[in-house]
C-alpha cells in the first residue's frame, strides 16, 4: 500500500528509438524526485522487463516493470509491460494504482500511451509533467490534449535533431501543446527542475 497520496506525476511516451533515448533520460532523473515516473514504451511482451533492468542498472533511481495492482510511489520509475494496456486509477484515499488490461490494441499499439494518459483525466493531481520522445505516429497527443483541459500540465517534446523518428514529438509541437522542445540530453534535468529537484 502506498504511504502517501501522490500529488505529482511524470509521464513519458516513447516508441521507435525509445529504448536508447530512455538511457539518456532516466539516469539523469533524481532519486529524490517527489513524484512517480511512468513510461509507456511501445514494445512487445517479454522485452520490457529487460529494458527496465537495464535502466535500473544505469540509474540511481529505482526502475521496474509495472506489476498489475501495485500502488505508485514517489521516487520510482515504472515501465509499462509490453503487450498490455496500462491504466492508472485513483482510489478513494487518493492513492494511485496500476491496472493492466488486454483490451484491443489502439492504432496497432498495446501498450498505448493515450490509454494511460486518458485514464488520468479524473485523477486529482496538482501537477503533471508529460514527456514525448522519439517515435512514429502521434501516440500521446490525444491523451495530453485531453489532460490539458483540467490539469496543471507541463509538456516536453524531444527535439527533431535528436529523434530517431520525429513523429510523436512532432504531433504535440505542431498542435501547439508542447511547452518546451529540448534535445534528448537536457530532458532528464528539465524533469528534475520542474519537480523542484536540483
Amino acid at each position: 500500500m502506498a504511504d502517501s497520496k501522490i500529488t505529482k506525476l511524470v509521464m513519458i511516451a516513447s516508441s521507435t528509438g525509445g529504448p536508447k533515448a530512455l538511457q539518456s533520460v532516466i539516469p539523469f532523473i533524481s532519486k529524490n524526485i517527489p513524484a512517480p515516473v511512468v513510461i509507456v514504451q511501445h514494445m512487445p511482451k517479454g522485452f520490457t522487463a529487460t529494458l527496465a533492468a537495464r535502466l535500473n542498472d544505469m540509474s540511481e533511481i529505482t526502475v521496474s516493470e509495472v506489476v498489475d495492482g501495485e500502488y505508485l510511489e514517489n521516487g520510482h520509475v515504472y515501465l509499462a509491460a509490453g503487450g498490455k494496456h496500462l491504466e492508472i486509477m485513483q482510489d478513494k484515499r487518493g492513492h494511485l494504482q496500476f491496472k493492466e488490461n488486454m483490451s484491443d490494441p489502439v492504432g496497432g499499439l498495446r501498450p498505448c500511451a493515450n490509454v494511460t494518459l486518458q485514464s488520468l483525466v479524473q485523477a486529482s493531481l496538482d501537477y503533471l509533467v508529460c514527456v514525448v520522445l522519439t517515435g512514429m505516429g502521434a501516440d500521446g497527443y490525444l491523451g495530453i490534449n485531453e489532460l490539458r483541459n483540467n490539469h496543471n500540465l507541463f509538456t516536453i517534446a524531444q527535439s527533431k535533431e535528436t529523434c530517431v523518428v520525429y513523429g510523436m514529438p512532432r504531433a504535440i509541437v505542431e498542435h501547439g501543446i508542447a511547452d518546451i522542445v529540448l534535445p534528448l540530453e537536457s530532458i532528464g534535468k528539465e524533469i528534475n527542475k520542474k519537480m523542484g529537484v536540483h
